[in-house]
């Protein structure tokens, strides 16, 4: 754990704050929940669960490791969302994305 790993995870809690209205508590257990999924999804394939936009739960199973995701081709110039997170479906073959406070943890 570094010391820009638990500025990433207040940074984090204080958008959940910012945007939502949580309070402190529950902004930092949304904030972990997501810091640790990916650091988990960096390294293996993780099974995980979000809300999506229509109330329905779905089940994923993620990763952000370079040993399960094909080559990726060209360039990605768009403007980064730090509300949303991206993961390769395993089960799909593709990127997909949800909203981070929208994680089940």
């Amino acid at each position: 754990m570094k010391r820009t790993d638990l500025s990433m995870i207040m940074t984090e809690a204080h958008r959940f704050i910012k945007i939502a209205g949580l309070r402190l508590s529950e902004a930092l257990k949304r904030a972990w929940a997501n810091f640790k999924l990916v650091v988990r999804m960096r390294t293996e394939i993780v099974k995980f669960y979000f809300q999506k936009i229509d109330g329905s739960i779905r089940e994923a199973y993620g990763t952000l490791s370079g040993k399960f995701i094909p080559a990726i081709a060209g360039t990605d110039n768009r403007k980064k969302n730090d509300t949303i997170q991206t993961y390769f479906d395993t089960e799909k073959q593709e990127w997909r994305s949800f909203k981070k406070l929208n994680l089940m943890y």
